[in-house]
């Protein structure tokens, strides 16, 4: 599973080095889908995985305000923040993570489970689905999209 996550953040990395040929207005632009832009479906999957990780990990969710993002460096500078928490937590834990439980709270005070097997595994799906939101709209805008095809990553 660990080889997945690094898919991801190699796929996040190359979506950083795009953005960075594309002007941030752009990058801010409301559009139709996803978390409504660019830059916020990029915080939205950085922040799902932290949140789940620190959930599991019984530790402090890293509080972010979305409007703060206006620019690929705060981004950046999240992901650095936020990716060498779940890289420790993966390593750590990835034999015992199918037999771990999460209870996750609803606000109507019902509480979910799921096993840390299955949270890890909706943290990787998660991801791949918003990037690609991204490369439909980096198609609307002339861009080529960033290639996510997992048999020419060089990763396993």
């Amino acid at each position: 599973m660990y080889e997945l996550f690094q898919y991801n953040w190699q796929i996040r990395e190359e979506w950083f080095q795009w953005c960075e040929t594309i002007p941030n207005e752009e990058l801010l632009k409301k559009r139709a889908g996803g978390m409504g832009s660019i830059l916020r479906n990029l915080f939205h999957v950085i922040d799902c995985e932290q949140l789940w990780i620190n959930q599991m990990q019984g530790t402090p969710i890293i509080e972010k305000d979305i409007n703060e993002i206006i620019n690929l460096n705060a981004i950046k500078e999240f992901n650095a923040l936020t990716k060498p928490i779940t890289e420790h937590f993966i390593k750590s834990y990835i034999n015992e993570a199918e037999e771990k439980i999460l209870v996750y709270p609803q606000k109507n005070g019902d509480k979910l489970q799921f096993s840390y097997n299955k949270i890890l595994h909706h943290i990787i799906t998660h991801e791949i689905h918003h990037i690609g939101q991204l490369s439909v709209w980096a198609r609307e805008i002339g861009k080529q999209p960033v290639s996510s095809d997992l048999i020419m990553k060089d990763i396993f």
